[in-house]
């Protein structure tokens, strides 16, 4: 029995860590048995290409780079943890996916689409997630919500015309893809965030 695959998504600050753990509780509850996880990282190779990734002193790094060690952590995790778990029946929940390419190397670096989509075919093949929440919020108020909970990351300490770039490039993807995406509006309160995130995962569960 095949298992499901859920990726959140978000510009910084939405609250992605917090509601990747109310989803997660909400599937345990139903019976599902749930697989964790982000990117990149995911693995012990993925975590140390994420570390490398997220280096705020690591200024050399150039665009192609970064797009390529990205899908670089993403094959390794697909291979030793998002495929088995899938194929053993389990539902992987994973913080962020290929959409976060599209939205920070496509959107914020200016990477072509196509460019991202050849690397998506070759180390996907046509494994796509069933269903992506994106956490949506404007990018001022993500700003504000992410400051000061550490040092800023190499992504985190990019300027507000980034993100806003970012944001653009996933509400693109949300738009494009409505069968898969749901938006959620993360300036919301928490409680009406995650009643509106219980809603769409009984439909999920339902369908």
């Amino acid at each position: 029995m095949q298992g499901k695959f859920i990726t959140v998504e978000g510009v910084e600050g939405v609250g992605k860590s917090t509601n990747m753990a109310f989803i997660a509780d909400y599937l345990r509850g139903h019976g599902v048995t749930v697989v964790e996880t982000r990117e990149p990282g995911g693995t012990a190779t993925g975590e140390a290409i994420r570390e490398l990734l997220l280096d705020a002193r690591r200024t050399d790094i150039c665009t192609d780079t970064e797009l390529l060690l990205m899908f670089a952590a993403r094959a390794q995790h697909l291979a030793e943890l998002i495929r088995p778990a899938l194929e053993r029946g389990q539902w992987v929940l994973c913080d962020r996916f290929t959409d976060a390419t599209y939205a920070y190397q496509g959107g914020g670096r200016g990477v072509p689409q196509a460019r991202i989509a050849q690397l998506e075919d070759w180390v996907q093949g046509e494994l796509r997630p069933d269903l992506t929440i994106l956490l949506d919020l404007p990018v001022e108020e993500g700003l504000r919500r992410a400051a000061g909970r550490s040092t800023p990351d190499r992504f985190e300490q990019e300027k507000r015309d980034f993100f806003e770039r970012v944001r653009d490039a996933y509400l693109q993807q949300a738009a494009a893809a409505p069968q898969r995406y749901r938006v959620i509006d993360a300036a919301q309160d928490l409680e009406a965030v995650q009643a509106a995130l219980r809603q769409v995962l009984e439909d999920f569960c339902d369908a």
